[in-house]
């Protein structure tokens, strides 16, 4: 079926039996990105298994070019909200403010975006300064705020009559002819530039049109504009100035928190070099999907509805696919717009505030959900039972790794994992006894760590885990299999092996691995656990090294066994500390005899 599809731009769209849309995506090539989906099964990781096995039809849509495709596919997502393509949402409904599509158009706030050709500028995260700017607009530019019918046969019939807001001069009154359309829709065009923050702009055309007047002497007029640029001004004072230049730029960053599945994304709009809004949007269903495809997604959701497109794009870091995002951009406006991410200097350090920012909506957003719920399953919990399978929630896990040096001193760990979280308190440490000193080897070891693991849950002394995960490959995991059939409790919970190379995830009797995705956030759970174990197999063993050589120079000390040994080591920290020690001291700790051989082995040492 793929052989047949076509091989240029487009949109794709994966179906399951039933005909319900499952995923969305565009393409340069449809044919070789459909067929990246779709590529050996057992090589496929995360969100692309699933969408192996449950889609059962590919229908495609050719466009001419890559910003149709771009569009095309926003629009079908937005549309049918497929179930594994990113999500967009807000945590509350956040206004505009909309230039209605209308004779002589009114200003007014909405939460409602319709379709019908008025422009709308926002969202504002911040209502109070949605509703300073719109002060200001009613203001300085005297719009009409009354919800009448002002087409141009009524006005001429003279079915209207001036309210109180023309005669406190609140508008020019359009409605019974004293403004005429082609004045209003020019005043609406200054209208746009100041709520696009082009207020610099906006001051010189106005400072124009004043000494155009004023040498016409239309005196009245120019004071009118004088009043205007004076208010602008005072408007553009109080908003921050982040750059000297006289730039329009957009700064957009992206921080994630994989283990609940959402993201961040955050906008600041930076117009004449000031900030002049903030807005955010919580992604939800990022599991599987890299920084790269969350900003790309952002970027193409937020383009597809703006009314203005600045000359700058400032990222946080690089989108997927950002050629059909320019050529959709450039389309747009006329002309190219730079896209990049700042590395050094006053714009990099722009940009880490932005990133700032969307670290501290991810982490808020975490809190409320949190609050929301006490006993809540984190969602890396729950996605690593789908991605492996498992017939219960992992929500105990426990975890084995070997660790030994040049074949000496071989230890065990097994770390325990609750609800995604270490639990500490639980994590146990083994010597291995069953290998002679000298001789390593994994594969037993892994048994009889196993072994006595399990003996204690198989008598009630420990709760079953949800899931146990073996470090290392099909050895390792045969290893504890084995010692789980001795001990009688094969097949009372799921266990995994995870391979060092290309984090490959083998279960019993299997032949081939399972990959999970690099960005899962089930593989990053699995590995936490993993390096958690390994982190405590060496500590083990490189304090029982310590103890050993710490043991083995005093046990050269006539009179000093491995008993006393470690009496002193305990009270006096260290063997420097004990060659330090007066006789007296060492004394109380050894008895005297002891205490005096150890004070002449030191003056031997000293003298050699």
């Amino acid at each position: 079926m793929i052989t047949t599809l076509p091989t240029g731009h487009g949109v794709y769209q994966f179906k399951d039996a039933l005909g319900t849309l499952l995923y969305v995506g565009k393409a340069r090539n449809i044919r070789s990105r459909v067929r990246s989906h779709f590529g050996k099964r057992e090589q496929l990781e995360g969100r692309h298994r699933v969408l192996y096995r449950k889609t059962a039809d590919v229908e495609v849509i050719v466009t001419d070019t890559e910003a149709e495709a771009l569009i095309l596919e926003n629009n079908l997502i937005k549309q049918h909200q497929p179930r594994y393509n990113i999500n967009l949402r807000d945590d509350k409904s956040y206004p505009y403010i909309c230039v209605k599509n209308e004779p002589f158009p009114r200003v007014f706030p909405t939460r409602r975006l319709v379709k019908d050709g008025s422009k709308y500028f926002g969202p504002y995260t911040d209502v109070g300064s949605m509703r300073r700017a719109l002060k200001a607009v009613h203001r300085i530019f005297k719009l009409r705020t009354c919800t009448l019918d002002l087409n141009p046969k009524r006005i001429a019939a003279g079915r209207y009559e001036t309210c109180l807001e023309y005669h406190i001069k609140n508008c020019a009154g359009p409605c019974v002819g004293y403004q005429t359309r082609e004045d209003y829709d020019h005043t609406i065009k200054r209208v746009e530039a100041f709520l696009n923050g082009k207020t610099s702009t906006l001051v010189k055309t106005l400072e124009d049109a004043m000494r155009r007047a004023a040498a016409a002497l239309r005196f009245e007029e120019a004071a009118t504009l004088r009043n205007q640029i004076t208010a602008i001004k005072d408007y553009a004072e109080k908003q921050k100035v982040v750059t000297s230049e006289s730039v329009d730029r957009d700064l957009f960053a992206v921080a994630t928190h994989r283990e609940e599945n959402v993201a961040a994304a955050v906008l600041f709009r930076v117009r004449d070099g000031k900030i002049i809004g903030r807005q955010h949007k919580i992604l939800s269903g990022i599991d599987g999907h890299s920084e790269a495809e969350l900003m790309q997604t952002y970027l193409e959701r937020y383009y597809t509805e703006a009314v203005f497109i600045p000359d700058e794009v400032f990222l946080s870091s690089e989108t997927a696919s950002p050629a059909a995002l320019e050529s959709y951009l450039a389309e747009r406006c006329g002309n190219k717009v730079l896209i990049k991410m700042p590395q050094r200097g006053e714009k990099a350090a722009l940009m880490r505030m932005v990133e700032a920012n969307a670290q501290l909506i991810v982490e808020e957003w975490i809190r409320q959900l949190i609050k929301r719920g006490e006993d809540r399953i984190p969602y890396a919990v729950k996605a690593l039972q789908a991605d492996l399978g498992v017939p219960h929630l992992p929500r105990r896990i426990e975890c084995f790794d070997i660790s030994h040096l040049a074949g000496t001193g071989t230890v065990a760990s097994c770390v325990v994992f609750v609800n995604g979280k270490p639990r500490t308190s639980e994590y146990r440490g083994y010597r291995i006894r069953s290998l002679p000193e000298g001789r390593s080897d994994d594969y037993q070891a892994m048994h009889e760590v196993v072994t006595r693991r399990y003996k204690r849950v198989a008598h009630g002394e420990s709760p079953l885990p949800d899931l146990v995960i073996i470090d290392g490959g099909k050895g390792q995991l045969s290893s504890a299999m084995r010692a789980l059939e001795d001990v009688q409790v094969l097949g009372k919970f799921p266990v995994v092996g995870l391979a060092k190379r290309l984090e490959a995830v083998f279960f019993p009797g299997d032949k081939d691995p399972t990959y999970l995705s690099k960005q899962s956030v089930s593989l990053q759970l699995i590995q936490r656990a993993r390096d958690e174990a390994h982190r405590f197999a060496v500590n083990l063993q490189r304090k029982q090294h310590r103890k050993k050589t710490l043991h083995s120079e005093l046990l050269n000390i006539p009179q000093i066994g491995p008993k006393r040994a470690q009496r002193l080591i305990r009270k006096f920290g260290s063997v420097h500390k004990v060659k330090q020690a007066s006789v007296e001291a060492l004394g109380e700790v050894v008895g005297s005899n002891a205490a005096e051989a150890i004070c002449q082995y030191v003056a031997q040492q000293g003298r050699s």
